[in-house]
């Protein structure tokens, strides 16, 4: 009875633990590591039904660790798919939703329609004893992957089959992981489709401005090197990258009379292109988004200057926010190499001057230094983004 609550506790705080996560690769991981602890097994590994086949990706083994060492591990186990059909263990399980518990995979009677495949075996020097796979199922009965556990251990380290009590609490295990991955999928699909909204907005403003895409993948680039050489976190250079598109959001409000003229603008009609910042803010205020409350700020500081003299509120220094200050040298650096309606490209070599002239005056020292830093990764995204 006390064994029985044990269990049943644990797998509440599994289901708590894959409950919380959203990012899909680090759930996959998790899943893994924790059905390894609740069986006290040797090895693992996860397969995503993919289409008509199951997609290998996860893989844990503890001897292989020890053997090989961390760096050396990951060698063996490449992704790879394979047909769901019952001509291989986790082929059958997933075609046929059933649990397939094996006390030697060498010992499979030749009746069987599966077949045990050695070749990793044979390549990695390691030898598969017992083995149970799990069919995933979500709470519709559908089927997204494959669990498959090898080598049960006793107290003592010795290899044993999995018990039907295995078999009871992996089954619960992974019917909660298929719903995880199901949820952490969904996460994902809504995110992306936020964020190609938001790409999709910045075209747009880009558009007007006869402007395509590219511009705002490039900078969106520019953006992210100069964020990850100043040593920031990688959450925070992710959200830069995917912030900084709205920077010109604001040029929808902007006449075309003026955003299209291809001479110098008056004074008015200068007051008039520079509240495109303003606009921009103003469009993407009040939200409670973190993404978005950067392209705000982005939008609204990206044409400030480090000595104070740029607009919409003259910030200088320190008190532009260093998201406007980064977006701010992406922009330029992108919009001085590449033609505009009214100019043609400078080469790298001019523009680089510019930016290197601007320092201390237009641009933050530390940023200026960043990009010259990536400036190899820079010229990539130059060339695979260039226009024709």
């Amino acid at each position: 009875m006390e064994q029985c609550s044990t269990a049943l506790e644990k797998l509440v705080k599994i289901g708590i633990a894959l409950s919380s996560v959203r990012d899909l690769n680090k759930l996959l991981d998790i899943i893994v590591t924790q059905a390894r602890e609740l069986a006290n097994c040797d090895a693992g590994s996860l397969y995503i039904k993919d289409g008509d086949s199951l997609k290998f990706v996860v893989s844990q083994n503890d001897t292989l660790a020890r053997k090989l060492g961390a760096s050396q591990q990951a060698e063996p186990f490449k992704p790879f798919n394979i047909p769901i059909s019952n001509k291989s263990l986790s082929g059958y399980v997933a075609n046929n939703g059933v649990i397939v518990n094996i006390p030697d995979a060498y010992d499979i009677p030749e009746s069987a329609e599966y077949h045990f495949d050695k070749s990793f075996d044979q390549r990695s020097g390691y030898r598969t004893r017992s083995m149970i796979q799990l069919p995933m199922k979500d709470n519709e009965g559908g089927i997204i992957g494959v669990l498959q556990l090898i080598n049960a251990m006793d107290s003592v380290g010795q290899v044993i089959p999995f018990s039907s009590d295995d078999e009871e609490m992996l089954l619960s295990m992974a019917s909660q992981a298929a719903v995880a991955i199901k949820n952490a999928r969904l996460n994902d699909d809504i995110r992306e489709a936020h964020l190609d909204t938001i790409f999709r907005l910045g075209i747009a403003a880009e558009y007007r401005d006869k402007e395509t895409g590219n511009h705002i993948r490039r900078m969106s680039h520019y953006s992210t090197i100069i964020a990850e050489q100043m040593g920031m976190p990688a959450e925070r250079v992710e959200v830069i990258r995917l912030s900084s598109p709205m920077h010109d959001i604001g040029k929808v409000g902007i006449p075309d009379g003026i955003l299209l003229k291809p001479g110098r603008l008056t004074p008015e009609e200068r007051v008039i292109m520079e509240s495109h910042t303003t606009i921009g803010a103003g469009i993407l205020k009040d939200s409670n988004i973190p993404l978005l409350q950067l392209s705000q700020k982005i939008a609204l500081s990206h044409h400030e200057k480090w000595d104070g003299t740029g607009y919409p509120d003259r910030v200088k220094g320190g008190d532009i926010p260093i998201e406007g200050r980064i977006v701010a040298l992406a922009d330029v650096f992108d919009a001085l190499s590449n033609k505009r309606v009214y100019k043609e490209a400078m080469s790298i070599q001019e523009t680089m001057g510019i930016i290197k002239d601007g320092s201390g005056s237009h641009f933050d020292p530390a940023v200026v230094g960043a990009f010259e830093k990536g400036m190899d990764r820079v010229m990539e995204i130059y060339e695979q983004y260039k226009e024709l």
